[in-house]
């Protein structure tokens, strides 16, 4: 499988923070999709106003907040999400971009969010082949707006882009399961 590195930035955060390896394959997963995303979007609409490299480092970074709340990395929680940004912080991401790490959870209690937050939430969902409609048309809805374009135009285009995403799911999925977990306690 050919997966694109982490940036930079993204790598020593996670270096620093002694992120478990299974975190660290998740978030190159999902920068992964994010990249493939932002080509496909690239290709389809050339001129569509997103900062692509914002959504790279929100993808590369988006659960970094789960080196604090290492139980979410195998369940449920949302913790992750209200502490990501202040620790994306204190280690010298801005908050327009650290934001990522919450708004991927919460995109749907928060208004007016920029493409940027739909679409790192949109590939931390598709990685795994999952589907959400109510994200997808609220992305979109936007990229029709941006465009001035019919909303299903822009909803079936991202449809056949999500599709070739899911088409590689399952190999993602069994790629991120040879990753432990948890941080080597070193006995």
């Amino acid at each position: 499988m050919d997966i694109r590195d982490l940036p930079d930035d993204a790598r020593q955060i996670l270096e620093t923070l002694h992120a478990p390896a299974r975190l660290v394959a998740h978030l190159t997963l999902v920068h992964d999709v994010a990249a493939d995303l932002i080509r496909a979007l690239r290709t389809r609409w050339p001129d569509l106003p997103v900062d692509h490299e914002a959504v790279l480092l929100g993808a590369a970074t988006h659960d970094i907040g789960k080196v604090q709340h290492l139980n979410e990395l195998e369940g449920p929680g949302h913790d992750h999400e209200k502490d990501g940004p202040s620790l994306l912080e204190r280690l010298g991401i801005p908050p327009e971009r650290a934001r990522f790490s919450r708004t991927h959870g919460t995109w749907k209690q928060e208004a007016d969010l920029k493409c940027e937050d739909l679409l790192v939430a949109l590939a931390d969902t598709s990685w795994k082949g999952q589907r959400d409609d109510e994200l997808e048309k609220l992305l979109a809805s936007r990229i029709a707006s941006l465009q001035g374009i019919e909303k299903w135009e822009a909803f079936m285009a991202l449809d056949e882009m999500l599709e070739r995403v899911a088409g590689a799911a399952d190999e993602r999925l069994a790629w991120q399961r040879q990753f432990p977990a948890r941080r080597d306690s070193g006995s």
